[in-house]
């Protein structure tokens, strides 16, 4: 039975991330990465052990430098999902004065949406548009919450620090990306279907740890 013994590495538990890291950059071999992408595409293909992601991300025009100078700013994240929300290192954050805010379980947004017939998403970046806040938008789950960020935007009602729109998923959910594209906005976008809560917490903390290691 001696063969079949499984080879494990003997890696610290403080080493995990940083060998992870490591191996990712031995697979990428000579694939030239955007100094200040780079960071953000590793940080998704670690968060998911995706390749994927790659080729997946669509990054605007200085959106890593737009973004990071608003967290600097004191701008605040807002999520679609309490998991994307637990994700995000808020300490990280608050160091600029910024916090993170998921409105998904609000019993108002709640109350909205049943009286509007909309999605929980849609209400609750109505109430996030009301901020008198800089905000930074991670969209990992619902769809609907980018289609109506998208026309909140395009109506003048909110103005975007940056939004990172990477929900999963098979219904709207590349057209809703391709919307956010469209926009003038700062934008990090997983084309396609694939993303998550995960990969939006990602993003943000590859963006949060840019600033960290300067």
């Amino acid at each position: 039975m001696d063969k079949y013994k499984i080879k494990l590495q003997k890696v610290l538990p403080g080493e995990i991330e940083k060998r992870s890291f490591e191996i990712i950059t031995e697979e990428l071999g000579n694939v030239e990465l955007d100094p200040l992408q780079a960071p953000i595409i590793k940080r998704a293909i670690h968060t998911s052990a995706d390749f994927d992601y790659l080729e997946n991300l669509y990054f605007s025009d200085n959106v890593v430098k737009k973004i990071q100078e608003a967290i600097r700013n004191g701008a605040c994240i807002v999520t679609d999902t309490q998991m994307a929300k637990s994700g995000i290192n808020k300490k990280e954050l608050a160091k600029y004065g910024g916090e993170v805010y998921c409105f998904m379980s609000d019993e108002d947004v709640a109350g909205i949406a049943k009286i509007n017939g909309t999605t929980r998403a849609t209400a609750s970046m109505d109430k996030a548009a009301k901020l008198d806040k800089k905000l930074i938008f991670a969209i990992g789950n619902a769809p609907t919450a980018l289609v109506h960020l998208y026309e909140l935007v395009k109506n003048g009602k909110i103005k975007p620090e940056g939004i990172i729109g990477v929900p999963v998923g098979f219904v709207n959910v590349v057209e809703a990306k391709e919307l956010i594209m469209e926009l003038s906005c700062p934008c990090i976008v997983a084309r396609g279907r694939k993303g998550g809560s995960n990969i939006a917490a990602a993003i943000c903390n590859a963006l949060l740890y840019g600033l960290r290691d300067e």
